[in-house]
């Protein structure tokens, strides 16, 4: 936008920088409800509304009610979500500024550029004697690239770019420590190719059976490959998770050795959920960052089953992809198609339906896809939305202990373990 049309170019890159969920400008004297707009390296849609003056001559609207819910209680497929006439952003952001220009504004353009750093401006994160070239530029390691370039008052490393992009934490590789201790969810340690990167990420990993962090108390069956564990936060009771015992990203890529146990879990969970008159989905989150694997399966009444695939496909229309259907006679089936598909270079989501349909979505790069996409499509399935996030369903470990026995008395029978 430019200054000839009543913008200010400040305003405009500060817009395109924090990305507001709405944006209500006056200058121009007019109302102007904009379509919404994706940004840039963001989830979320901008609303941009324009306000006429109070009391004007033509009665254009001066006031517009709106009803924001806040986005710490939302869930990342509800602030995802993109409305059918959303448009590309407005914006463009661009240096046009000439050398003299820059020079004269050097000095207060520094504390605006820290945002490069962790999009965080406060004093506390400037000390005294550390020059900027010290600090790692945050939206270079964050998305590849930074439009400042060679500008850019902080360090465009490479190195550390590939270390952030194998879930190493930005603060670590930065400052060489982290404040957020225990409740970070990145790695605190270098990440290498070889058996020290295996073994620094077992004892980091809440999934590894060797870390200290495993939660061994909601374990109820160890097979040879797999073991199975109900999750923190169950979505319903019997949610159960479907894990492999060594670090590794996905159930796709293991050999058949592995895919004959998992069948086995699978087959026993779908037994056992049968006995209680209900369907079984399963559902994976394959991230490219090379997470450890989690195979979630959630039971659901069997007179809700046929839905599951319109209600996913309705889900992703609304963030702007559909699903690719893999159809078979029964779910093996369908998974030995999609391994034949697989590409272990891109994250991937894919759900198994009851019926033995398989429908998955390769993420690009650049996509922003919600982690917690399939626990949110089937909590607005079964209509309880405010349990979609499992910190709203955290239990006591005494509680968990005692799911877990009561789960595992009820399990027996089918556990192809015992």
């Amino acid at each position: 936008m430019s200054e000839s049309l009543g913008s200010d170019s400040i305003v405009a890159e500060l817009v395109v920088e924090i990305k507001p969920r709405y944006h209500i400008a006056g200058t121009r004297g007019v109302f102007y409800a904009r379509e919404p707009y994706a940004n840039v390296d963001a989830v979320h849609v901008t609303r941009f509304l324009g306000l006429a003056p109070v009391g004007n001559k033509d009665k254009q609207k001066f006031i517009h009610a709106i009803s924001p819910t806040p986005a710490s209680s939302m869930s990342s497929s509800e602030i995802s979500m993109k409305p059918s006439n959303t448009t590309l952003s407005p914006y463009t952001y661009l240096e046009k500024s000439t050398d003299a220009k820059e020079s004269g504004k050097r000095n207060s353009d520094r504390n605006s550029e820290s945002q490069y750093w962790r999009y965080d401006v406060s004093q506390k994160r400037h000390k005294s004697g550390v020059g900027d070239g010290d600090k790692l530029c945050f939206k270079f390691l964050s998305s590849g690239s930074c439009p400042r370039g060679e500008k850019c008052n902080f360090r465009h490393d490479i190195e550390a770019k590939e270390q952030y992009r194998r879930g190493v934490c930005f603060d670590f590789l930065n400052k060489g420590k982290c404040e957020r201790g225990p409740d970070c969810n990145f790695k605190h340690s270098l990440q290498g190719e070889g058996d020290q990167q295996r073994s620094s990420r077992s004892r980091e990993c809440w999934f590894c059976l060797s870390s200290p962090s495993v939660e061994s108390h909601l374990i109820v069956s160890v097979g040879g490959n797999y073991y199975c564990a109900l999750p923190k936060g169950p979505l319903v009771p019997d949610h159960v998770l479907i894990i492999p015992i060594e670090h590794l990203p996905n159930t796709l890529s293991l050999s058949q050795e592995y895919e004959t146990e998992l069948k086995r879990f699978q087959n026993s969970i779908r037994m056992y959920q049968k006995k209680q008159k209900k369907e079984v989905v399963f559902f994976e989150w394959v991230s490219k960052r090379g997470t450890h694997a989690n195979l979630q399966a959630i039971p659901i009444p069997s007179s809700r089953a046929n839905a599951l695939q319109s209600i996913f496909s309705l889900a992703a229309e609304k963030l702007g992809f559909k699903f690719t259907t893999v159809k078979s006679d029964d779910s093996a089936g369908g998974r030995e198609k999609l391994r034949t598909q697989f590409d272990n270079r891109h994250s991937l989501f894919y759900v198994e339906l009851p019926n033995g349909t398989l429908l998955f979505h390769e993420a690009a790069d650049n996509e922003a896809f919600p982690s917690q996409f399939g626990r949110e499509v089937v909590a607005g399935l079964l209509n309880i939305a405010d349990r979609a996030d499992w910190r709203n369903c955290a239990l006591s470990k005494e509680e968990e202990t005692k799911m877990a026995g009561e789960f595992n008395a009820r399990f027996e029978e089918f556990d192809p373990n015992k």
